[in-house]
This record gives structure tokens, C-alpha cells and sequence, in this order.
């Protein structure tokens, strides 16, 4: 059973941030293929929540890397799933 999936409006607001650096790093065409990436990704986990472990920092949010630069975080909801939002990995770790 396929769980729907929400965004948050972080995650919202860090996944325009990503498109727009990603597109003046290294173009639209790169940018097709996140989005493609992050697509199919939203429809794994939707299948499998489980599939991507816990992130370090616990609290019940999964991690999952999507690209070497980047990560995306969620939370399991017994009738949902939220996205949290996208992290750039080359910043700060996440202090919590």
C-alpha cells in the first residue's frame, strides 16, 4: 500500500532553493535529472517508507541522499508521509 506524500512548506522553500542553485551550477539539463531523481524517490518511499535509514540526529526523521550534494529528509505518519526539506550536504552538519 502505497502511503501519499506531502510536502512541507520547508521543504517547499529549501527544494525552489536547490532548483535555482543547481540550474545556475550546472544547467537545465542537470536539473531535469534531480527532479526525475527526486520523482521517483517520493515513489519509493511512498511504497517503502522504511527504505532509507533514520538520520543521525534521531527524532524519527529518515535521510535519504539523493545526490552526493544533497539530501532529503522525512517523517513517517501512520497515514502519511512529509517531506521535511532538502539539505545541501556541504554545509553544516544538522545540530539538534
Amino acid at each position: 500500500m502505497n502511503l501519499p506524500v506531502k510536502f512541507s512548506v520547508r521543504a517547499g522553500v529549501t527544494y525552489d532553493a536547490t532548483i535555482a542553485q543547481l540550474n545556475a551550477r550546472w544547467g537545465r539539463k542537470f536539473v531535469d535529472e534531480f527532479e526525475q531523481k527526486v520523482t521517483k524517490t517520493i515513489g519509493l518511499i511512498s511504497a517503502s517508507p522504511t527504505l532509507y535509514p533514520l538520520a543521525d540526529f534521531g527524532m524519527d526523521v529518515h535521510r535519504c541522499v539523493l545526490h552526493k550534494n544533497c539530501s532529503m529528509f522525512y517523517r513517517i505518519h501512520p497515514s502519511h508521509i512529509t517531506i521535511l526539506y532538502f539539505w545541501d550536504n556541504r554545509q553544516e552538519p544538522l545540530i539538534f
